[in-house]
């Protein structure tokens, strides 16, 4: 089973929501300036191409053609709020949320009610630890769509920033009755109610998860992560042991014990800061 290096062990941790594998992929090389048929060879691309190649540059992780396809779409079309959108997840994955913030917003300028637009501002928002106002368009959003699984978690999401872990527990069970067995929801209900001192039903809920076939290193580190803040050390080694390397079980084994000690306010600040700075776009 693969060993991950101590310097990512935390992060990892952390990565509560939709870890996803690292691969190597080929990158793509475009020059979204040849997309419209300038050099006279080229049949020209229109808006829709041009909007397709961009997902497959970010898809291929290749992202500086990805953000100058998306712009090149946005002069093409300037009405339409996908390409801003598209352009702020693609920020989002790049660690970039304030420039996310930008293109969320000027999308929002086109559209006031974009779903995309919306939540990707609130997942901005989160990323950068301002929960309050990912409030605001997480409730513009909820008028429309109240009965979305993705938008209830990113709710609970904000309503745990903020300390209301119950509210949050609402909404993430909401969610998992609209959508049963929904991973992420489970996760980060299990991780609310750990938050929140319910650390039996937590591991109730999530154990279930850890060992059934396909579970994922998350998961098994966001087990080990409660048990830990249960003060059960050792299975949180047995499971810190499944994916991470000595080094990094110790590390995480001893901020286990730190978080132990901080006050139920602070413990729940440090770790959904480090969770929304790993949350991928949704």
């Amino acid at each position: 089973m693969r060993r991950f290096q101590s310097a990512a062990a935390f992060t990892l941790v952390l990565s509560l929501i939709g870890l996803a594998g690292c691969q190597d992929t080929p990158s793509l090389h475009l020059d979204p300036l040849a997309t419209n048929g300038r050099d006279g060879s080229a049949p020209s691309v229109g808006y829709d191409g041009v909007m397709r190649i961009a997902a497959a540059a970010r898809r291929a992780g290749d992202y500086s053609n990805a953000i100058n396809l998306y712009r090149h779409a946005a002069t093409m079309e300037p009405s339409k709020p996908e390409p801003l959108i598209a352009l702020g997840d693609t920020l989002l994955e790049m660690a970039k949320p304030d420039e996310a913030i930008v293109n969320f917003n000027a999308a929002l300028k086109l559209s006031p009610k974009a779903p995309g637009a919306l939540r990707g501002l609130a997942r901005a928002y989160l990323k950068t630890g301002r929960p309050d106002l990912a409030g605001s368009p997480l409730a513009l959003a909820y008028q429309d769509t109240p009965n979305d699984p993705k938008l209830l978690l990113l709710i609970g999401v904000a309503d745990d920033f903020i300390g209301q872990h119950e509210a949050a527990q609402g909404r993430y069970q909401r969610g998992l009755e609209i959508a049963p067995g929904d991973r992420s929801l489970t996760l980060d209900l299990a991780l609310s109610l750990a938050l929140s001192e319910k650390f039996d039903q937590a591991i109730g809920l999530l154990r279930p998860v850890v060992y059934a076939p396909g579970a994922t290193p998350q998961e098994r580190q966001t087990l080990a992560l409660i048990y830990g803040l249960k003060g059960d050390e050792r299975t949180a080694r047995q499971l810190a042991r499944m994916d991470l390397d000595a080094a990094s079980v110790d590390h995480n084994l001893a901020y286990y014990e730190t978080l132990r000690h901080l006050s139920p306010d602070a413990r729940s600040r440090a770790i959904l800061s480090a969770s929304a700075a790993a949350r991928p776009p949704s």
